[in-house]
């Protein structure tokens, strides 16, 4: 069950497990699966993708089944309650409220000599959102990942999910991808779902840019097709680390652990505390509302694996060691978060005190959850607007303006041995002259 350590070099090294716990020798066996899957796919097209539909999620589909009809987005409406409709659209309009702050500006600086530099930001012309299924429906995944591409004004943006057995795509994952915007959805899940938008097929169009978590063969195939297309990062499982000190509620820090263990048997959720009295109650909690948990096998089986409790000496200790994990969800529950955020510099998302548990990021505070896993918190960044957008350079001299730099061109394309890089300058620069002559 959950264990209580307390020594930090002990509870670094139980860290680290559990940040590599998606690097083990297994992945290299799946992986020569997913090459498989996708060369079938970029070579084979719709055929591919049905026949890999049909093994690993044991549907048989034909290729006009793939993409989701009118009348089924149509019908969605009527399958969802009120209550639930009006929630998805009240995270809608707070992500977009949110995403509609980042959108990068285009510029353009005069400098002298008329010399103009800028940058020019476009979004990709193609977008595919990959939402993931099989355990669990995920709409507010739909929202995260489709309203940045729709503020991006990305023109053309697909959904891949896989469908339940009876071929159906959740009514509630439907109606947020019209409410985001879009309506081009299909069928198909796992690592055939992305090498279809990563190559195209008959059916499926190819695309720009993959976002969207999944499971460790969608993880893989994002992997090898990056490169063909972008992508939004390589999601692992999901984490949650949190500082508590002695004033933190043991039940609520208990129910917050588990919100992350009911995601996913590998799913990590550790809690480093100032207070041992806190680390034994949230031990008795978790325990407790296990018992009778409705997603009892997997949650008790990431509590166990990857369930941590450290005690430590300050909360200083604490945040040096969530800075190694570097956690995709990182909660302060402390008396002065904002104090201890100071000490915080590597964390996809950060949760302050008490009342902002983390499903509040999941489902319509405005911030993005498609967040850097597995210690990847250390150079990436939530899924954005930006992920959408890509920025061209802006560069223009005058004829004076490339006369006062010539000389420098010609001496470092000359240390570089490229003749021809001085000459487009020299020549540009001799012609001006004889002009003016």
């Amino acid at each position: 069950m959950l264990r209580i350590i307390t020594q930090r070099a002990e509870a670094l090294i139980e860290l680290r497990r559990i940040c590599d716990r998606t690097h083990d020798d297994q992945v290299v066996h799946k992986e020569a699966t997913v090459r498989e899957v996708l060369q079938a796919v970029k070579r084979q097209g719709d055929r591919a993708v049905l026949h890999y539909t049909e093994e690993y999620d044991h549907l048989t589909l034909k290729a006009e089944e793939l993409r989701v009809t009118g009348t089924e987005l149509e019908a969605a409406y009527h399958q969802v309650s009120k209550d639930l409709l009006e929630a998805i659209r009240l995270a809608c309009r707070q992500v977009e409220a949110f995403h509609r702050q980042r959108v990068p500006k285009s510029w353009v600086n005069f400098g002298e000599h008329e010399v103009v530099l800028g940058k020019r930001y476009t979004p990709v012309d193609r977008a595919g959102l990959y939402i993931p299924g099989g355990r669990a429906a995920y709409p507010s995944t739909v929202i995260m990942n489709a309203i940045p591409a729709k503020v991006a004004k990305v023109p053309h943006i697909v959904i891949t999910t896989p469908p339940s057995p009876d071929k159906t795509v959740n009514a509630a994952v439907l109606v947020a991808a019209q409410e985001a915007g879009v309506q081009e959805i299909y069928r198909v899940g796992g690592a055939q779902a992305i090498a279809a938008l990563a190559y195209g097929t008959e059916t499926i169009p190819k695309v720009d840019v993959i976002t969207g978590p999944g499971n460790i063969y969608v993880t893989l195939a994002k992997k090898l097709v990056y490169g063909t297309v972008g992508i939004d990062s390589l999601a692992g499982p999901s984490e949650v680390l949190i500082i508590a000190d002695g004033q933190a509620n043991p039940a609520h820090v208990a129910v917050d652990m588990l919100a992350q263990a009911e995601h996913d048997p590998m799913a990590a959720a550790i809690l480093l505390t100032t207070d041992s009295n806190l680390a034994a109650q949230v031990v008795v909690e978790v325990k407790q509302r296990l018992l009778n948990h409705e997603r009892k096998l997997l949650t008790e089986k990431a509590i166990a694996h990857y369930g941590l409790v450290v005690v430590v000496d300050s909360l200083d200790i604490a945040a040096e060691l969530s800075n190694e994990f570097a956690p995709e969800h990182l909660e302060l529950e402390v008396a002065d978060p904002w104090s201890l955020l100071e000490k915080i510099r590597h964390a996809g998302a950060i949760f302050l005190g008490n009342s902002t548990p983390e499903a509040v990021g999941d489902y319509l505070a405005g911030p993005n959850h498609t967040l850097p896993t597995s210690g990847s918190a250390r150079y990436a960044s939530a899924l954005s607007v930006e992920t959408f957008m890509k920025h061209s350079s802006l560069i223009q001299y005058s004829p004076t303006a490339l006369g006062q730099v010539a000389k420098a061109i010609d001496t470092l394309a000359t240390a570089e041995g490229l003749p021809s890089h001085a000459d487009s300058v020299k020549l540009r620069v001799q012609d001006y002259l004889d002009e003016g002559k």
